[in-house]
């Protein structure tokens, strides 16, 4: 008996053993992931992170319609005369700013996971460095998107006609989209500077709500004292407000749209190498 059962396990461990070797045998090696891959597979836990937490999407989605909904019916009838009016005037601003204040999460999410050691683990992993930092910005793009798209529909549905139709909507989008990429690292670097998720939220919020309010989103620059509407004029979000509104409503200015690429432009090279940094550092 004893016999026997030595036989099997030697059996067994034999072909373990060969099955072993055949793993470990030399042979061609697979080829490196490319950075692409790293920052798209990245992009996905952004998106899956969203499908295993619905609740995060409440700013995206809830929040936009209770802006519309409210700025319309409460300001309407006294800054246009009519709801109707106003509406037509203000949803591309709502839509920008909708999309903007989102952006405050993609630098709450990374302080989260840097206060919780997850990107202690990225660090170990053989893959190209800022691939966890552009795959997050580019998964918070289904963010922006929702957002911007849920404004629009509420918009629709209340009335909103843009002269522009179904290209001038989605060009508006766009645009709002490639702006708000390149502010996401603004709040991507604040995510590394803070030492908590409550402090990245607080200071992104503390640094949009001057720029969303003192500008274009809600009344005619012109209609005010003049030194608050040179403040105006020369805040980016009054910039990309004003094309916005002209794409949606087919009157945009080259020259508008040009500043706007401009400035996205300029904080995604400037920011992107700062974010890059600070991340290499922290620890």
């Amino acid at each position: 008996m004893s016999t026997l059962d030595t036989t099997q396990t030697n059996g067994r461990t034999a072909a373990e053993h060969e099955a072993l070797r055949k793993a470990l045998q030399s042979g061609p090696r697979p080829p490196r992931a490319s950075a692409f891959a790293h920052c798209r597979a990245f992009g996905w836990r952004g998106l899956l992170k969203i499908r295993h937490v619905p609740e995060q999407l409440i700013d995206a989605t809830l929040t936009p319609v209770l802006f519309t909904v409210m700025f319309t019916f409460m300001f309407g009838g006294a800054i246009a005369g009519s709801t109707s009016e106003y509406l037509q005037f203000i949803l591309p601003g709502l839509m920008v700013q909708s999309v903007l204040f989102t952006t405050v999460y993609s630098g709450v999410a990374l302080n989260t996971d840097m206060t919780r050691g997850v990107v202690d683990r990225f660090r170990s992993l053989p893959l190209w460095r800022p691939a966890p930092l552009v795959g997050a910005v580019i998964g918070d793009s289904a963010r922006y998107l929702i957002a911007g798209s849920v404004v629009v529909v509420v918009g629709l549905i209340l009335g909103f006609r843009p002269d522009g139709g179904v290209p001038g909507v989605l060009l508006g989008i766009l645009l709002v989209l490639l702006f708000a990429f390149g502010l996401a690292w603004v709040f991507m670097t604040v995510g590394l500077l803070m030492r908590a998720p409550n402090a990245v939220m607080n200071t992104g919020f503390m640094a949009l709500f001057p720029l969303v309010f003192l500008s274009n989103i809600f009344v005619d620059p012109n209609t005010l004292p003049s030194v608050l509407e040179t403040i105006v004029q020369i805040n980016p979000v009054t910039h990309l407000v004003t094309a916005v509104r002209g794409l949606m409503q087919d009157d945009a200015a080259l020259d508008d749209i040009a500043l706007v690429l401009g400035e996205a432009a300029v904080l995604t090279l400037v920011f992107v190498p700062l974010t890059t940094r600070l991340y290499r550092k922290a620890g």
